[in-house]
């Protein structure tokens, strides 16, 4: 039996013209852990989430950020979408441990869409310009928060940011879980820049659930000692 197990970190939500992307590790054949041992490997790794992937066929995961485990969240599973395509299992539904969560890929980008109650919540301000957003120093301690403002209301541009210290994350580079949760909120089709420079695609549904989506790419592949 292996001593390691292969971890995948792959970039999510890529920008246009391949800028930004928020990091993920992904364990495609995640051994059975408990789940203590998942979030210290999530720690350790230091990402904004890790997912470990149970059953690779039915898409059975677990996504943990370095503080906590969560039911759901965007860029995790987008990314594990791509990445399972990528390796011949191309799952329609990824398995969350808030509930089934469609996946697809349209025009180059992969989606997942989703009820947006069962993101994690955010503190969420709007601000009155995009360069109020950028001149934030940090967040606020103990506060998930997130702030955007429109680039161009007429075209559904948007600027965003997120520090969502309580799940152990200084700043997000891109945030699905936000994305859906300002999808709902706004009511309409939305192209997000957020952090650096990252891209997150956001389509409203009538029944209330919303889909988001990006482009990945993989960074490395490497072994990680089992715990």
């Amino acid at each position: 039996m292996s001593d390691t197990m292969t971890l995948h970190v792959v970039t999510v939500f890529l920008g246009d013209g391949d800028t930004g992307g928020n990091p993920l590790g992904v364990f495609l054949e995640a051994p059975p852990l408990e789940e203590g041992a998942r979030q210290a490997i999530a720690a350790d790794l230091g990402f904004p989430e890790t997912v470990f992937v149970t059953d690779p066929l039915r898409g059975e995961l677990h996504i943990h950020a370095p503080a906590l485990e969560l039911p759901l969240a965007g860029h995790p599973l987008v990314g594990t979408s791509w990445l399972l395509r990528g390796t011949g299992r191309e799952v329609d539904t990824l398995h969350t441990l808030a509930g089934p969560v469609p996946t697809w890929v349209e025009e180059g980008l992969t989606w997942i869409r989703a009820d947006p109650e069962w993101a994690p919540e955010f503190e969420s301000s709007q601000l009155p310009s995009p360069q109020d957003v950028d001149a934030l120093a940090g967040g606020r301690p103990g506060t998930d928060l997130h702030v955007w403002a429109w680039e161009d209301e007429a075209a559904g541009q948007v600027r965003v940011r997120v520090f969502p210290d309580e799940m152990g994350i200084a700043e997000d580079e891109a945030t699905g879980s936000a994305a859906l949760r300002l999808g709902a909120h706004l009511h309409r089709p939305l192209t997000i820049r957020q952090g650096v420079g990252s891209r997150i695609d956001v389509r409203p549904h009538p029944d209330g659930t919303v889909a988001v989506g990006g482009r990945c790419a993989v960074l490395e592949t490497r072994e990680y000692p089992l715990p």
